[in-house]
């Protein structure tokens, strides 16, 4: 069981490489980057609302307390010290209240404080972290061209190696007809095979015609040479005289003499 684990393990780590692109990789960490430094930014607002307000409660306090000093010395003015010791005994209960806002108050300062700058180092490696980011992109992304390129013109890459063998494969089937094709032109001409058509010739009847051929060819060029000369009884005889050079006969010329 535990080398069955194993196994299972490297073939599923091997298939997670070849399926982890390292761009997409570096784009999931950047985002997760991104969703911490928005947490802490939430956190610096969450206490710098609380902080505020505090302020408005100790600044509604010391309104009141201002309030009730006022109080207390007019009933001293009107001779009432009762209402002058209530109104001085409900300050000091207020002063006591915002003396302990202003201790919470510089509390959550020195947290905002410490949030604000833990926020603007995170920012600053965020950043960092997406300029190597593109970079590393960039990097990946022209070594992956370039390796590409790379196997297309070496033919080790599959696309390229599937072309070579096609044609490979075209040209030795090309060549097999060929060959396939001159063994039976040259039975034929042999006579090992006969063609049931009839248009096959022999090696004589071939040799044959094409000396025909010829002779045909050298009585036309005689009989052009004799109509640009502009006599058509010399070019008469020239054709027979062409004639008889193509059957091995001569015709000796005739001289009158006066």
């Amino acid at each position: 069981m535990k080398r069955m684990g194993m196994i299972f393990r490297a073939k599923a780590n091997k298939a997670l490489d070849r399926a982890e692109d390292p761009r997409e990789t570096l784009d999931y960490s950047y985002q997760k980057q991104l969703e911490l430094l928005q947490k802490v930014r939430r956190g610096v607002a969450d206490v710098a609302t609380s902080r505020k307000r505090l302020e408005l409660q100790m600044t509604q306090l010391q309104g009141q307390s201002s309030k009730l000093e006022e109080q207390g010395k007019k009933a001293l003015a009107l001779g009432r010290e009762d209402l002058a010791r209530e109104a001085l005994s409900r300050r000091a209960a207020l002063q006591q209240q915002v003396t302990d806002l202003e201790g919470q108050h510089q509390t959550l300062q020195g947290e905002e404080e410490k949030l604000t700058l833990a926020a603007q180092r995170l920012q600053a490696k965020v950043d960092a972290f997406r300029t190597k980011k593109e970079t590393i992109k960039a990097t990946y992304t022209a070594a992956q061209a370039q390796t590409r390129i790379g196997e297309a013109f070496s033919g080790i890459s599959e696309e390229m190696g599937d072309v070579g063998m096609a044609i490979q494969r075209a040209e030795d089937k090309t060549a097999q007809l060929q060959a396939r094709s001159g063994a039976i032109d040259e039975l034929l001409a042999s006579g090992a095979l006969d063609d049931p058509t009839g248009m096959a010739k022999d090696d004589i009847t071939a040799e044959l015609d094409r000396l025909s051929g010829g002779s045909d060819v050298e009585l036309e060029l005689q009989r052009m040479k004799a109509e640009l000369a502009g006599g058509s009884g010399n070019g008469q005889q020239a054709i027979e005289g062409g004639q008889g050079q193509a059957n091995g006969q001569q015709d000796a010329p005739k001289f009158n003499k006066e």
